[in-house]
């Protein structure tokens, strides 16, 4: 008999199926899911979309599970079959500590305290604060290290900072960014922001751990952290001033002058810092306690240099930032300033060598020379970044220093680069797509796709970054064109929330500058596409119907077609079934338009043979299932003809289900069997572990 028979824990485990894995193997959970809906109550019901709306849904379902034991008995092999969240790995740790931590020890059983106090009821974080350069990133990985014994599940860590956009990482990247800290498989990420909390929730359950935020800007970024187990402690750490978080507040005082020179002798040395004595309240007085500036000013003693010498900024890490262009060669200086100015979260030689006009040889000098100086920070793999405050700094100066046409034309030139490297990358990594199909000049620097996937998940977070900047200074093309090259970061690695702020612009830019253009068609379809996996249905689906209207408008037969089919894909995973029919039908008569010989041809019959699978699921759906194994054998048969395994395992996997439904588990079974021989396990385990949930379910 079916286990669930409560109203709220059907609602539940609804809830969990609406919020679960994306991918491939999350969509086939839903279809399932919705299919066995449709069945139980004998009526097609939309997917709901608030938690109102399931446990209205689990009211109309629990009376006919418990008079019906055929459909509690198959909602609890469901349940049973689903894969399941894996334990909480310990990954890879917080970032190393400083060697040169000094003093704190105020700061550090405030933090002590509110770590080991009793729980009481009361969720165990803390929030460290305090201007930028202070130290209060310092404090948290000193804190951290010197209790990874208290955490034996883990510490994990998250910089919120990591980012293209300027306010730092939104609420669901934060959580996604620290459930693969915990060792989620990207198969089972949640694509909806409470989905990822509650796996969170689930993960930290009874465990004892330290998740550390790091740069956090906001309450909504960290809210959903807030431990619900005793002994887990969330520490969150903001450069600059509290936010309202329900904490405990610890502000990260200046160094006082006595621990400032401790610190100066930390990393210089005893000799050097007595060989400054005469200048030393003059550094103390400019330094003001941040401890930033003076481990830049010990850099400068290294050398035998006063530091801070005619500075004139008072603020201590944009004073030293000034120190330090003064001391370096000015090319090299100007090479900071104008590489700057487009605020890309990370940067190699090639990008400011674009910056600044310059060899890349000679522009990775150059950056060694402003790494030894602490004007920026190496990040691994050559690439390097500007701590905020610094990069602010060097950006205001770029204008006065070298005039808006020379800092425009800085940024004209990484823009052409990223476009360049972006289009190249885009069409090695998905090399039979239509949709990254493109006029290039000279020959690919990628010699396969993997080549050219590897570039752009380099790359990934300048890409996006990209749009917004070529928006900015006016180049609208480029923008439009550079998230067109973000189509293989969607479809192949799953960088919905990196992309999506991208999308939209380019969408709105489109639409403002090329309506009804293919150009306009293709970035609302890649908009509804991000958005759809997103599971933020209604938006998703009006990018696409823009989609068709731009494509229609076009005249481009292929992607009005394909944007139907896609409308047709929406609505079958909300549950719609009679509608997603309908689309695929349309679909298809769209694709039927293309004649021998015209842009598509020689595509048909795969994607034709694609709505034939479609049509069948949403058969499926709708209780068709004779009919809806007839479509599905159809496909199955053009797959198996063309050697397309992947599309051969989805389509035997969907014939098993139906053949599940319809009572006939003997044949079920077989092509489960059929289906596991096509998957590689090392590339296809979420699909193998679905398949063996599967084969529970039809009795095996």
């Amino acid at each position: 008999m079916f286990e669930i028979v409560t109203v709220s824990a059907l609602t539940a485990f609804l809830a969990a199926v609406g919020n679960g894995a994306a991918g491939e193997v999350g969509k086939q959970v839903l279809v399932s899911t919705g299919a066995l809906v449709r069945r139980t109550l004998g009526r097609e019901a939309p997917l709901p979309s608030t938690p109102e709306g399931w446990e209205l849904l689990a009211r109309q379902m629990q009376p006919r599970l418990a008079e019906d034991p055929r459909y509690g008995d198959e909602f609890a092999r469901l349940v049973r079959s689903l894969p399941e969240v894996a334990a909480l790995r310990p990954g890879v740790g917080l970032p190393p500590a400083t060697r040169d931590f000094t003093d704190r020890q105020a700061v550090l059983k405030q933090l002590r305290r509110e770590a080991t106090r009793a729980a009481a009821g009361r969720p165990r974080v803390a929030l460290l604060y305090g201007p930028p350069g202070i130290g209060t990133s310092a404090v948290a990985l000193h804190w951290g290290a010197d209790r990874i014994a208290r955490y034996p599940d883990g510490q994990f860590y998250v910089d919120a900072r990591d980012t293209a956009a300027d306010n730092g990482l939104e609420p669901a990247a934060v959580l996604e960014r620290l459930l693969r800290q915990m060792g989620l498989e990207p198969g089972l990420m949640p694509p909806t922001e409470v989905g990822r909390e509650e796996t969170y929730r689930r993960l930290t359950a009874g465990r004892r751990a330290l998740v550390v935020i790091d740069h956090a800007s906001s309450v909504a970024q960290v809210r959903g952290l807030i431990p619900a187990t005793p002994e887990v402690f969330l520490l969150v750490v903001a450069s600059g001033p509290a936010f309202l978080l329900e904490a405990e507040r610890i502000a990260v005082p200046p160094l006082k002058d006595r621990d400032a020179v401790e610190l100066l002798r930390k990393v210089a040395g005893p000799e050097p810092v007595a060989r400054a004595k005469p200048h030393m309240p003059a550094l103390l007085d400019g330094c003001a306690g941040n401890a930033f500036a003076l481990k830049a000013a010990a850099v400068r003693l290294l050398t035998g240099e006063q530091p801070l010498a005619d500075v004139t900024d008072p603020h201590p890490v944009r004073g030293m930032a000034q120190d330090a262009c003064r001391r370096l060669r000015p090319e090299a200086a100007r090479l900071c300033r104008l590489t700057a100015l487009g605020g890309w979260p990370a940067f190699d030689a090639r990008l400011a060598g674009e910056a600044a006009g310059v060899a890349r040889e000679d522009a990775a000098r150059m950056l060694t020379e402003a790494a030894d100086v602490q004007l920026l920070e190496p990040v691994g793999d050559g690439r390097y970044r500007f701590r905020p405050e610094v990069r602010r700094y060097l950006a205001d100066a770029a204008g006065p220093e070298h005039g808006i046409a020379e800092c425009a034309a800085a940024v004209s030139r990484v823009l052409d680069g990223l476009l360049h490297q972006a289009l190249h990358a885009a069409r090695a990594a998905l090399s039979q797509s239509w949709r990254t199909e493109c006029v290039l000049d000279g020959a690919s620097p990628y010699a396969n796709e993997s080549e050219g996937m590897t570039a752009l998940l380099a790359e990934a977070g300048n890409l996006v970054r990209a749009v917004s900047v070529a928006e900015e200074y006016g180049h609208i093309d480029t923008a439009l064109w550079l998230a067109r090259a973000l189509w293989p970061l969607q479809l192949k690695a799953g960088y919905w929330d990196d992309t999506l702020p991208a999308l939209r612009i380019a969408a709105r830019c489109a639409d403002e500058h090329h309506p009804g253009t293919r150009l306009a068609g293709a970035l609302h379809f890649q908009l509804g596409h991000c958005l759809g996996e997103l599971r933020q249905w209604e938006q998703a689906e009006g990018a696409v119907r823009a989609a068709v209207s731009c494509e229609r408008a076009a005249g481009h037969v292929r992607g009005e077609a394909s944007s139907v089919e896609m409308l047709g894909l929406l609505c079958l995973y909300q549950w719609r079934w009679d509608e997603a029919y309908e689309r695929f039908g349309e679909a298809e008569r769209v694709y039927g338009r293309i004649g021998p010989g015209e842009e598509g041809a020689r595509d048909l019959p795969r994607a034709l043979a694609l709505i034939q699978r479609h049509q069948g699921r949403a058969l499926r759906g709708a209780g068709e299932l004779t009919e809806s194994v007839n479509r599905l054998e159809v496909a199955r048969d053009f797959f198996a003809e063309q050697g397309e395994a992947y599309n051969l395992a989805r389509t035997l996997t969907d014939l098993a289900e139906t053949l599940h439904d319809a009572g006939d588990d003997a044949a079920a079974l077989t092509k489960i069997t059929e289906a596991e021989r096509l998957l590689a396990p090392e590339r296809a385990a979420p699909h193998l572990a679905y398949l063996a949930g599967l084969r529970e379910r039809c009795g095996a």
